[in-house]
């Protein structure tokens, strides 16, 4: 698989070109250095001003404590009253209670910037880059409701103080707690503004601030007016950012609480009001606001989401090296709907078709005639994944086996069985090195590979073909045998990720460029920025919710 160094622009609703180009840093990585200036200054708070710190901020939130509880008793779930006066009063109270509560963490002064708008005006306050636990800030400020696991209203003190702001509760045991979610925001949102404003992140997950990912369709259901909000943490040293590989949560309470004054900026955007179009369509009413937000903030957007993130961590015996194409090949499945929703079957069927094409080539027209879907140019960038030649014709074989990854990850030896089932000859069922060599680049995502040592190890009779019951029985005594026999001839510093130009030969294994540490439970999400990192591995952990 390759990216080709030019695609074309796909298009959204609106006709404006959306296809974004890989963010230049990994949105869920955040690396953090210090010189030794700031490690005898870290060490200094640490015995003097963090342990001070902590306790008020520990004191604060005792204190808000029995406030939220008596404004909490008797209160309706799903009626909104009229604020009488004394719970008025409980509000400016626990405002400033955390107020105070961020003047002792560090955040001596908030810069507000735009003006808030009514919640008749706008029922929903869309919050982004989201990459702290402490864009809980604008939250305090507002006690605006927020969208929360169901789980958190059952943590002593802190559970009361969030079923004060009425937040929306996500079930995680309830199949339909989406929907009911989606449904409960609705409702409120078009109550005329009665209810409390409704704060969402819609990216839904934490990134470093580099980039905007695709925000998720949520706060744009209901079709109805919102307001953007930009934050900023303009610090010299981030020490707030919380993401899927960095500092842990403890960490990052524990360095920023060490640092004399943290800066937090927020900005409320003019009300965005959808248009007839937009309200049809969330996807196109989300991509439009995204675009006006990333203005604001002067930072690029991505068509990265968190689901590329999570098909990078999954833990297999193929882990995602750094500048894989499957993070691209899974974007364009998305968009153009093709994961299927029984991917046993499918894929079955798909690999039963592909073996029967004996490795014929396939053109656009032929590929889109497979797959039962119009020639567009999101299929176009797809088809030129696989068009390593630039002949104009792919080998549908690989198209399946990336496909299979995208849909379940972390069955390496799945996807593996299938891939033997469309390449094997059907006398002996083995393949050959040049055969396995297409099936691993295709499971990882990379242009090149050197498979010999993988496969002088395995056929040690020497008969230059393997079955898969070889490749299973071999994976199954090695299961880290891709960090020890397979190389990739890595990108060059200075391209994208995926790109086939200015390789050069890596003497390292796969897993000392990104990969899953074979020893972290669930994996972590490999970097696939440009440039690599000096960070270790070991410093970069999954975050566990």
């Amino acid at each position: 698989m390759r990216l080709p160094s030019s695609r074309h622009c796909a298009t959204e609703g609106d006709g404006k070109k959306m296809d974004q180009p890989p963010p230049f840093r990994n949105p869920f990585v955040h690396v953090l250095k210090f010189t030794p200036l700031e490690k005898a200054k870290i060490a200094l708070m640490t015995v003097t001003l963090f342990p001070i710190r902590l306790l008020i901020a520990a004191f604060m939130m005792l204190l808000a404590w029995p406030f939220a509880f008596l404004a909490s008793v008797g209160r309706s779930e799903t009626v909104v009253e009229p604020q009488c006066l004394w719970r008025r009063l409980v509000d400016i109270i626990l405002r400033v209670i955390m107020r105070i509560m961020w003047f002792a963490g560090g955040f001596h002064w908030i810069t507000v910037k735009g003006q808030r708008a009514l919640p008749a005006e706008a029922p929903i306050l869309t919050l982004a880059p989201h990459s702290s636990y402490f864009d809980a800030i604008p939250v305090t400020m507002t006690m605006s409701s927020i969208v929360m696991k169901a789980e958190s209203k059952d943590i002593p003190v802190w559970g009361t103080l969030i079923k004060y702001i009425r937040p929306v509760f996500v079930s995680r045991s309830d199949q339909n707690s989406r929907k009911k979610t989606v449904e409960e925001i609705k409702r409120r949102a078009h109550y005329g503004g009665d209810w409390p404003q409704i704060m969402i992140f819609p990216e839904g997950t934490c990134t470093n601030r580099s980039c905007l990912i695709t925000f998720k369709p949520g706060a744009f259901i209901p079709a109805v007016p919102v307001q953007p909000v930009v934050i900023r943490y303009p610090n010299k040293l981030d020490t707030i950012t919380w993401t899927w590989q960095g500092p842990g949560a403890f960490k990052i309470l524990w360095l920023t609480l060490c640092q004399i004054h943290n800066e937090f900026v927020i900005e409320f955007l003019p009300i965005y009001t959808p248009s007839e179009e937009e309200k049809r369509n969330p996807a196109l009413f989300a991509v439009n606001v995204r675009r006006i937000m990333a203005k604001a903030l002067g930072v690029p957007i991505t068509d990265y989401s968190f689901e590329d993130c999570q098909l990078a961590m999954a833990e297999g015996q193929l882990r995602l090296p750094v500048d894989t194409c499957l993070l691209e090949f899974a974007k364009l499945v998305r968009r153009l709907g093709l994961k299927p929703q029984n991917a046993e079957k499918v894929l079955q069927d798909y690999g039963n078709r592909a073996r029967k094409m004996e490795g014929q080539k396939l053109d656009l027209e032929g590929f889109a005639q497979f797959l039962d879907v119009p020639v567009s140019d999101m299929l176009r960038d797809m088809f030129a994944l696989f068009d390593e030649h630039e002949d104009g014709s792919m080998d549908i074989r690989e198209y399946v086996i990336a496909l299979s990854v995208v849909c379940r990850p972390a069955k390496t030896l799945d996807t593996m069985k299938l891939a033997f089932k469309m390449f094997e000859a059907e006398e002996d069922s083995a393949i050959t090195e040049r055969e396995l060599a297409v099936i691993l680049k295709t499971a990882l995502g990379v242009t090149h590979l050197k498979v010999s040592r993988l496969f002088t190890a395995i056929d040690i009779d020497d008969t230059g073909k393997l079955t898969f019951d070889k490749f299973r029985g071999f994976v199954e005594e090695n299961p880290d045998f891709a960090d020890e026999y397979l190389h990739t001839e890595s990108i060059g510093p200075q391209t994208g990720p995926c790109h086939d130009q200015h390789t050069q030969n890596n003497p390292s294994s796969l897993n000392l460029h990104g990969t899953a540490n074979t020893k972290t439970a669930n994996g972590i999400c490999p970097d696939f920025s440009p440039k690599y990192h000096d960070g270790t591995i070991d410093a970069l952990m999954k975050k566990h919710n």
